[in-house]
């Protein structure tokens, strides 16, 4: 799913994400544009600047869910973006609590984290 991307990475992806304006890089983007081009997560345009592909946007996607599930896991009243929300509900990850303020992760939840953690080793 990831390609075993660091954090360093991840962050460096979520910067070409948020829009550069020039063909200047930052430090960060730079030490890792090759990775990330290579494994087709950036593309440059006809004007010359890094932008994320399609690829690149559901692997960071992707990335914020898992990291949401984690969250939910930890504590049940943790904020998470409304996508990753919805998409965790919708994929029946996390359900909300009865009575209660909050979420709670689902066995089919914690099963894929427990998937997600295995390969990781």
């Amino acid at each position: 799913m990831n390609a075993g991307l660091t954090d360093d990475e991840f962050e460096a992806l979520k910067e070409v994400s948020r829009g550069l304006k020039s063909k200047r890089l930052s430090p960060l983007v730079l030490k890792y544009a090759k990775l990330l081009s290579g494994l087709k997560y950036v593309d440059y345009g006809r004007n010359g600047i890094m932008k994320i592909t399609e690829r690149g946007t559901q692997t960071l996607f992707m990335k914020h869910c898992i990291d949401g599930l984690r969250k939910i896991a930890q504590d049940p009243i943790a904020l998470l973006d409304s996508n990753v929300k919805e998409f965790l509900l919708k994929k029946s990850h996390i359900s909300s609590i009865e009575g209660a303020v909050g979420y709670e992760i689902t066995a089919k939840g914690a099963e894929s984290l427990a998937d997600i953690d295995a390969q990781k080793r």
